[in-house]
């Protein structure tokens, strides 16, 4: 299922900054950047719950935010891509 991951760490100290790279660095290991906080991640139910668990020992919840947008397997008429950063499909290989 596609799943879109936001966030919105603030960067105003410097724990505040380890903890967006921390955060950032987990996400990549899910899925795809497509804009500075935003993600796509192409995972399994098991694989979702391990990363909003992994992602909320990260963020300090009093200061910080995640939000995890479900948009299933059926995705492709949900999304809209407008502008210059070239659209793609997160189950697409990476290397042709």
């Amino acid at each position: 299922m596609l799943v879109l991951i936001t966030y919105d760490v603030n960067t105003q100290t410097k724990a505040g900054r380890t903890r967006l790279r921390k955060v950032a660095k987990q996400c990549v290991n899910y899925g795809q950047r497509v804009q500075n906080s935003v993600f796509e991640c192409s995972v399994d139910n098991a694989k979702l719950i391990e990363i909003q668990h992994i992602l909320e020992g990260l963020i300090d919840k009093e200061v910080d935010s995640l939000r995890f947008y479900i948009l299933g397997n059926k995705y492709k008429n949900k999304v809209i891509h407008i502008g210059a950063r070239p659209s793609f499909d997160v189950n697409d290989p990476l290397i042709i």
